[in-house]
């Protein structure tokens, strides 16, 4: 499905304007004259992409549209009925757009996939499978269940993270105060009686003038130096580049690895559950991963398992999943039963991976404590060896 933007003259000479999701401009003009609307110019819109609805908002969506589906309700009144418990915004839209498509008979996969970047890939392909399967409801199931741990997990790492973010921020503009009000101040009161500074105080005086006239330059170069790499790292190879490197650096990688894992493993787990075929379930699943280096190592996945090597042995060459996986890969392989054992070892796999970022979180709270403590306590020698050298001097 692509999204195409038209200009259109209705039966009474009006000039009408918007956006339309079709399979191609012919279908355009087609769906336009359903409308009474005659088609003057469609111009394509297939480069253009959403930015992505949080996972807690998708997650509420789709878990109210699966409760309805699921209690009877037909699709198209279940869908209305999601649309409007939804606050206004991209996914209320997406949804309105979505439910018009189901009234001109279009699946719901492709009712959904006018947004490109707005609802996730391996959403979609995990409802294409429920629809060809014929179990969109369980289809539905999944998809909020995966939406909700995903939004879940997020909150937990933001969780994680935001005790040793603040104690970073708090501790910088402390040793910052010190360094360039309180020591100056302090100085200029000794610099009035008389007292000589000892070597330790001259030094952070003079740190603290060096930081006082720096920082408003540093903080605009800090902020070149983030857009830019913003910017940089928006371009598919970069950021590729950056995802790999992060994937081999020796703490961070293998957290990030097993997460990955995790994600995509669910991901995985849902759609063959929903009943697509290994070969597009993995295509789809790599999109979950939410990292490049992962989605490129399970591109080479697929391409082994469609030469006819074993899925686990696969994944295994190519690195595409964290050793912990691969014995319960393989046990699902060879029972059947790959859609189950990859749900499962997504729940062992992010069990893990959790327990590894709150303790690597518990070894960097003391850390920045001591730190920002060594330095607080040098400032504070550094004032007391002032007043010491001031009382000897009398």
């Amino acid at each position: 499905m692509k999204r195409f933007r038209y200009r259109a003259a209705c039966a009474d000479g009006r000039i009408a304007s918007g956006m339309i999701v079709a399979d191609s401009a012919a279908r355009v003009d087609d769906a336009l004259a359903a409308r009474g609307l005659l088609a003057i110019r469609v111009t394509p819109l297939e480069r253009q992409r959403f930015r992505a609805v949080p996972r807690s908002d998708l997650a509420v969506a789709f878990r109210c549209l699966a409760s309805l589906v699921q209690a009877g309700v037909s699709l198209t009144r279940a869908l209305a009925a999601t649309e409007a418990l939804v606050r206004p915004g991209r996914l209320k839209a997406a949804l309105t757009e979505a439910g018009r498509l189901l009234r001109e008979g279009r699946p719901l996969c492709q009712a959904l996939a006018g947004y490109p970047g707005l609802i996730p890939e391996v959403v979609l392909g995990m409802i294409q499978a429920g629809e060809r399967a014929s179990r969109l409801t369980d289809a539905l199931e999944q998809v909020a269940a995966q939406l909700a741990r995903d939004a879940e997990i997020a909150a937990q790492i933001r969780q994680a993270v935001a005790y040793p973010a603040v104690l970073l921020a708090t501790g910088t503009v402390s040793v910052l105060l010190i360094g360039t009000v309180v020591l100056p101040r302090f100085a200029q009161v000794l610099a009035d009686v008389g007292a000589r500074l000892p070597p330790l105080t001259s030094g952070l005086l003079a740190a603290g003038r060096v930081a006082a006239a720096a920082w408003p330059s540093a903080i605009a170069v800090i902020g070149c130096a983030v857009l830019g790499t913003v910017w940089w790292c928006g371009k598919p190879e970069a950021r590729a580049r950056v995802h790999q490197a992060l994937l081999r650096s020796p703490v961070i990688g293998p957290l990030r690895h097993a997460l990955a894992t995790a994600r995509l493993a669910r991901a995985l787990g849902g759609i063959l559950v929903a009943g697509l075929p290994a070969l597009a379930a993995l295509e789809i699943a790599g999109e979950a991963a939410g990292d490049e280096a992962v989605r490129k190592r399970l591109g080479r996945t697929r391409a082994r398992v469609a030469r006819g090597e074993p899925l686990t042995a696969a994944l295994d060459a190519e690195g595409a999943v964290v050793p912990e996986a691969l014995p319960l890969l393989a046990i699902g392989e060879s029972s059947g039963q790959l859609g189950v054992m990859a749900l499962r070892a997504a729940e062992v796999v992010e069990a893990q991976a959790t327990r590894r970022l709150q303790t690597l979180v518990r070894l960097v709270e003391p850390v920045l404590v001591l730190f920002f403590g060594a330095l607080l306590a040098v400032a504070a020698g550094a004032l007391l060896q002032a007043v010491y050298g001031l009382r000897i001097g009398k």
